[in-house]
C-alpha cells in the first residue's frame, strides 16, 4: 500500500487540535474520576492520549490501523466496565473515550467540527445533573409522551411523506404534515415557555417568534388555546396580534429578497402598520388577568392538541384546494384576482408573485392593498372559527386596525 506522507502544517494543525479537544473533555472527566482503588477508568491523561492517538492514526492513511485502535479502545472500555466495583457502574466514561478517539481521527478530516463535537461533549458531561434534573422532575409524564410524538412526526413521518402536490401546486403531502408539525411545535414551545416565564412574556415572545413562520398558524395554535380553556382570550389575541408585527416585517424582507424596487414604498406603511399592532397586542397582553407564572403543569397535561392542530391543518389546506377550484374555474383573470386568492393561503407567496411581476405600479399597489385584506379576512375566519367568538371580539380591532392603516398609507403614497 502506497503511503503519502501528510502535509506537515496540516498534520501538526491536526494533532494540536486533536490534544486540544482531548485535554477539553479530559479536564470535565477528571473532575469525576475520584481517587483511590474505585476511581474511575480515564482522566485528564487519557483522554489527550486517545484523542492524539486518533488523530496519528488518521494521518497514516492506513483504514486498518484506524479501525485496530477503535477496537482497541471499544476492548479497554468492555475490560474496565468489567472490572467496575462502584455503586454506579454506567458507562459514560466507557462511550466518551471511545467518542473522544473518533473526534480525534476527525481533526485530520475537519477540524471545526470536530472541535464542535468536542465542546458538545463536554458540554453534555458536565451538565449531568441537570440534564438528570431536566428528565426525572422537570419534564412531566404526558410532556415525554408528547415530545416522544412530536419527534417521530418529524424524524420519522416528515422524510417518509412524498414531498409533490396531488392537484396542480395544491395538497402537497409533505407541506401538510410539515404544517401539522409546526403548529405542534408551536403549541409546545408555548406550554415549554409558560413553564419558564411569566405567561405573558412567553405569550409574547412565542407569537413573535412563530409569526415569522406563519402568523395564521399562530393565530389559530392560540385560539385552541382559548377553546380549550387553557388561556384567557385577551392574553392569546394579543400574541395573535404580536404575530402580525412578524408578517409585516417579513413582507418588507421578501420585498428586497424580490424586487428591491418595492420597498420604498412599503416600509412606510408596513413600519407604521408594525408599530401599531406591536402597541395594541403590548396594550392586550399587559392588561390580560394574570396566569401562572411561571406554570406549573398537571401531570395529566399535554404540551399540544394533536386533534386541535390536525383540524388546523386540514381547515389551511382546504383553502388552498379551495384557491385551486377557484382558479381553475375563472382561469387568468388578472394580477388582482390572482394575489386575492394566493392570500388567502399565504400573503407572502401571493405578494411574492406581485413582486416578480414588475416595478411598482398602480394595479400592483392596488394587487398589494387586496392582498392584505382578504389575508386579514383570513385571519379573522380562522380565529373565530378556532378560538370562538371572544377570542376574535378581542383580536379583530386590533388585527383589522393595522390593516387599514396600511392600506390606507400605500394608497395615499
Amino acid at each position: 500500500m502506497s503511503f503519502a506522507p501528510p502535509d506537515l502544517p496540516q498534520a501538526a494543525a491536526a494533532l494540536a487540535a486533536a490534544l486540544g479537544c482531548g485535554l477539553l473533555i479530559g479536564v470535565e472527566r477528571e473532575r469525576r474520576k475520584g481517587e483511590g482503588p474505585g476511581r474511575a477508568l480515564a482522566g485528564l491523561r487519557t483522554f489527550a492520549l486517545t484523542c492524539v492517538t486518533g488523530a496519528a492514526a488518521a494521518l497514516t492513511q492506513i483504514d486498518g490501523l484506524i479501525v485496530a485502535g477503535a477496537l482497541f479502545v471499544a476492548a479497554l472500555t468492555v475490560v474496565a466496565y468489567l472490572r467496575d466495583r462502584s455503586d454506579d457502574p454506567g458507562v459514560t466514561t466507557e462511550v466518551a473515550l471511545l467518542l473522544t478517539y473518533l473526534i480525534g481521527v476527525l481533526c485530520s478530516w475537519s477540524l471545526p467540527l470536530a472541535a464542535g463535537l468536542a465542546v458538545g461533549l463536554t458540554a453534555l458531561l458536565a451538565g449531568r445533573e441537570r440534564l438528570h434534573g431536566f428528565a426525572r422532575h422537570w419534564l412531566l409524564p404526558a410532556e415525554v409522551r408528547d415530545g416522544i410524538v412530536l419527534a417521530a412526526l418529524v424524524l420519522l413521518a416528515l422524510p417518509l411523506v412524498p414531498d409533490r402536490p396531488l392537484w396542480g401546486n395544491t395538497l402537497n403531502p409533505h407541506v401538510i404534515v410539515q404544517l401539522l408539525a409546526l403548529l405542534l411545535g408551536v403549541q409546545a414551545a408555548a406550554h415549554l415557555a409558560r413553564r419558564l416565564l411569566q405567561a405573558r412574556h412567553a405569550v409574547a415572545l412565542s407569537a413573535l417568534a412563530s409569526g415569522f413562520v406563519s402568523s395564521t398558524a399562530t393565530i389559530a395554535t392560540l385560539g385552541l388555546a382559548v377553546r380549550e380553556g387553557r388561556s384567557g382570550a385577551r392574553l392569546m389575541a394579543g400574541g395573535g396580534l404580536l404575530s402580525c408585527v412578524s408578517t409585516l416585517l417579513q413582507l418588507l424582507l421578501v420585498a428586497a429578497a424580490v424586487q428591491p424596487a418595492w420597498l420604498a414604498h412599503l416600509v412606510g406603511p408596513a413600519l407604521a402598520g408594525g408599530a401599531v399592532a406591536l402597541l395594541w397586542g403590548m396594550w392586550l397582553v399587559r392588561g390580560a388577568p394574570s396566569e401562572a407564572a411561571p406554570m406549573t403543569a398537571e401531570k395529566g397535561e399535554s404540551m399540544f392538541s394533536l386533534k386541535g392542530a390536525a383540524a388546523v391543518a386540514a381547515l389551511l389546506a382546504g383553502i388552498q384546494a379551495l384557491v385551486q377550484a377557484l382558479t381553475l374555474w375563472l382561469g387568468e383573470s388578472g394580477l388582482i384576482v390572482g394575489s386575492l386568492l394566493g392570500a388567502l393561503a399565504d400573503l407572502h407567496s401571493a405578494l411574492a408573485a406581485v413582486f416578480t411581476w414588475g416595478p411598482p405600479a398602480p394595479i400592483g399597489h392596488q394587487a398589494v392593498m387586496g392582498a392584505l385584506a382578504v389575508h386579514s379576512l383570513s385571519k379573522s375566519v380562522t380565529a373565530a372559527l378556532v378560538g370562538g367568538r371572544t377570542y376574535a371580539l378581542w383580536l379583530l380591532p386590533g388585527l383589522w386596525g393595522h390593516t387599514v392603516l396600511v392600506m390606507g398609507l400605500l394608497w395615499a403614497f
